[in-house]
């Protein structure tokens, strides 16, 4: 996962198409979003949790800053992958609002996940 990971078209605005980036941090392990992520963008989002999973040590960064939204089920995803990881766990670093009330609806003990508020 060196390059960008692109869904959907640009002009989110304009076009109404969803839109996700999502590279490598810069030293760190971890991966950086920017976009939205739902149905559209699902499978690039997927396929980058996925990777970080296979890249995980002790403790792995989500960057959400320039995310806009995350539907249930990207959520969901970043969750699931938490619960796969063999230890550790994975820092969400300046999501928004919704990625915290849904861990806390749905996964409320997931201690695999801590969130770091925008």
């Amino acid at each position: 996962m060196n390059a960008p990971q692109r869904a959907g078209g640009f002009g989110l605005p304009h076009g109404g198409t969803a839109v996700l980036e999502v590279i490598p941090l810069p030293g760190r392990p971890g991966i950086r979003a920017r976009g939205e992520i739902s149905s559209v963008t699902r499978s690039p989002w997927e396929e980058a949790l996925a990777g970080l999973a296979r890249r995980h040590a002790d403790v792995s960064y989500v960057e959400l800053s320039e995310v806009g939204f995350v539907d249930v089920a990207g959520v969901a995803a970043l969750a699931v992958t938490a619960l796969g990881l063999p230890g550790g766990r994975v820092v969400v670093e300046h999501p928004p609002p919704q990625v915290s009330r849904v861990l806390s609806l749905f996964w409320p003990g997931l201690r695999r996940i801590e969130v770091s508020p925008r």
